[in-house]
C-alpha cells in the first residue's frame, strides 16, 4: 500500500537529510550535529561516571567516546510490561583517514598519507574537491582537550593519472595501491617549514591554538560538494555518506516527534560499524547493554523485571539497503529488487549476517501497514558474499527480537551516494510508528 504523503514535507525531510550529513564530515561532528538538536528539544545530558536519576517522560541522552550517541525518552508504562523500543544506526562511513604523521615532502609538495577507513570505492575519491574533519586533542591548562575542526574549502586532491598513461583504465579499471597511490596532494612546500609544521599550521589556525599545543588528531577526508536534488522531477537526492546518516537521520527525527510515549524509546547511534564494531563505541561493546540496564536500575526494577522488559523489547537495525541497478542486473538476486522510492527494504539472510527471521519482519511488515507505508523484500545473490550490520551483534549481545530494515540506495561506499527523496519519509514514517507501538 503505498502512503500518499505531502510534497512539501517530503521535500523538507529530505533537505533537512542533506543539511544534516553536510554538517556531519565525520563521525565526532555526526554526533555534535545530533546532540545540537536534542539540546533544542530539552534533552538532558548524561555521563556516565555520574549516578542516573531518571523520570517517566523526560527525554535524555549520552555521549560515549565521542563518536557514539544514545538518546532515549522514558515511558509512561511499566517498563517490565511495554519494554524498550529501540532503533540502531550508525555515524561511521567508509573513508580514507589521516595518519598521526600525515605531512611529508616529496618533489616540491607537501603530501598526506592516509589509511583506508572500511570498505570505500577508493576509485570515486580522485579528481573530487576534498577536505579535512574531525576531532584534535590540545593542551589546556588542566591537561587536553578535543576539539572538533573542520575546513569548508577543498585542502585536498587526489588527481587521477592521465588515461595517456593508464591506457587499459576504461578496460579495467581504475586500480590504486592504498600505499602508494593514495597520499593527497595539500600543497606546495615551503622554504624553511617542514611539511608536517605546514600542515599543522593550518590546524592550529582553524583551533585559535598554537602548533605546539597540538597533541595529536584523529581526521576524516570528506567531500566538500554539498548534497543535492536530482532527476527529471528531483526525485532523488545525492550526497556523501547516505550510508548511513540516512539512517541517524530518520531514527533521529522520528523519536524527536515522538510524544506521550508508552515505552521507553531509545536511538542508538554507534561508531565503527564500517570496520566490524568491535570497540568500547562500537555495536559490539557494552554502551547499548549499559544504557538499558542502567535505566532498569535508576527506575528501580529488579534483575527479573529486567529480564522481563527485554522479553518485551524490540531493535530495529536502520542501515541502508542496495538499490537494484539496470544496468549491472546480474549483481542481484533475480526476484529480490529494491527499487528507488519504493519503500523500506527488509534485509534477509539465511546465514544471519542480517537480524531478520520471519516473526520480526512481520512484526516489521506489520509497522508499515499501520503507517501506511510500501515495503520491500530484499536477499542478497547466494553467489556473492553478503555484507552485516549492528543487527546480528545487538540481537545477540541484549537477547531481544530484531529486524534489519534500509532505504535503498545506489553506488553504497561511493564517496558520492545516491537514493529516493520519497523513501526517506517513508522510512521516518514508520519508525514514528515503531516508537509509538
Amino acid at each position: 500500500m503505498k502512503k500518499t504523503l505531502p510534497e512539501t514535507q517530503v521535500k523538507a525531510q529530505a533537505q533537512d537529510l542533506l543539511n544534516f550529513i553536510d554538517a556531519s564530515p565525520s563521525p565526532w561532528h555526526a554526533v555534535n550535529t545530533v546532540e545540537q538538536r536534542l539540546i533544542s528539544l530539552g534533552f538532558i545530558s548524561l555521563h556516565e561516571t555520574q549516578a542516573w536519576q531518571l523520570k517517566p517522560g523526560n527525554s535524555y541522552y549520552v555521549i560515549r567516546g565521542g563518536a557514539s550517541i544514545i538518546a532515549f525518552k522514558v515511558g509512561s508504562q511499566n517498563l517490565t510490561d511495554s519494554g524498550f523500543r529501540m532503533i540502531g544506526a550508525h555515524t561511521d562511513s567508509p573513508s580514507l583517514r589521516l595518519k598521526p604523521n600525515a605531512a611529508y615532502g616529496s618533489d616540491g609538495l607537501v603530501r598526506i598519507g592516509v589509511e583506508v577507513y572500511g570498505g570505500p570505492i577508493l576509485a570515486t575519491f580522485t579528481d573530487r574537491d576534498l577536505s579535512i574533519a574531525g576531532r584534535v586533542n590540545v593542551r589546556t591548562a588542566t591537561g587536553f582537550e578535543a576539539r572538533l575542526v573542520k575546513f569548508d574549502n577543498a585542502l585536498m586532491r587526489l588527481p587521477n593519472l592521465a588515461i595517456h598513461m593508464n591506457r587499459e583504465v576504461n578496460d579495467k579499471g581504475l586500480l590504486l595501491n592504498k600505499q602508494t597511490g593514495l597520499p593527497l596532494i595539500f600543497g606546495e612546500t615551503e622554504a624553511g617549514i617542514a611539511a608536517d609544521q605546514q600542515f599543522l599550521k593550518r590546524i592550529a589556525e582553524a583551533l585559535v591554538v598554537e602548533v605546539k599545543d597540538i597533541i595529536n588528531f584523529e581526521l576524516n577526508i570528506f567531500d566538500t560538494q554539498k548534497g543535492v536534488f536530482w532527476g527529471a522531477n528531483q526525485e532523488f537526492i545525492a550526497d556523501s555518506q547516505l550510508d548511513n546518516l540516512a539512517s541517524c537521520h530518520a531514527a533521529l527525527t522520528a523519536l524527536l516527534a515522538t510524544e506521550n510515549q508508552l515505552s521507553t524509546c531509545i536511538c542508538a547511534l554507534f561508531d565503527h560499524e564500517e570496520v566490524g564494531s568491535e570497540s568500547a563505541t562500537g555495536a559490539s561493546g557494552s554502551f547499548l547493554a549499559d544504557v538499558v540496564s542502567r535505566v532498569a536500575i535508576s527506575l528501580q526494577l529488579s534483575e527479573e523485571a529486567r529480564l522481563q522488559a527485554m522479553a518485551q523489547s524490540f531493535f530495529i537495525s536502520a542501515d541502508m539497503a542496495h538499490a537494484y541497478h539496470p544496468n549491472h542486473a546480474a549483481a542481484y538476486e533475480p526476484e529480490h529488487h529494491a527499487l528507488v522510492n519504493k519503500g523500506p527494504v527488509i534485509k534477509t539472510n539465511a546465514n544471519q549476517r542480517y537480524a531478520t527471521n520471519a516473526d520480526s519482519a512481520a512484526r516489521f511488515i506489520t509497522l508499515c501497514e499501520r503507517a501506511n507505508v510500501p515495503y520491500q523484500q530484499y536477499a542478497h545473490r547466494t553467489d556473492l558474499g553478503c555484507g552485516s550490520t549492528i543487527g546480528p551483534i545487538v540481537a545477540s549481545n541484549l537477547g531481544v527480537a530484531s529486524v534489519d530494515v534500509g532505504s535503498p540506495m545506489w553506488a553504497m561506499h561511493s564517496i558520492r551516494e545516491s537514493a529516493g527523496v520519497l523513501d526517506h519519509s517513508y522510512m521516518i514514517a514508520v519508525l514514528k510508528e515503531m516508537y509509538k507501538s
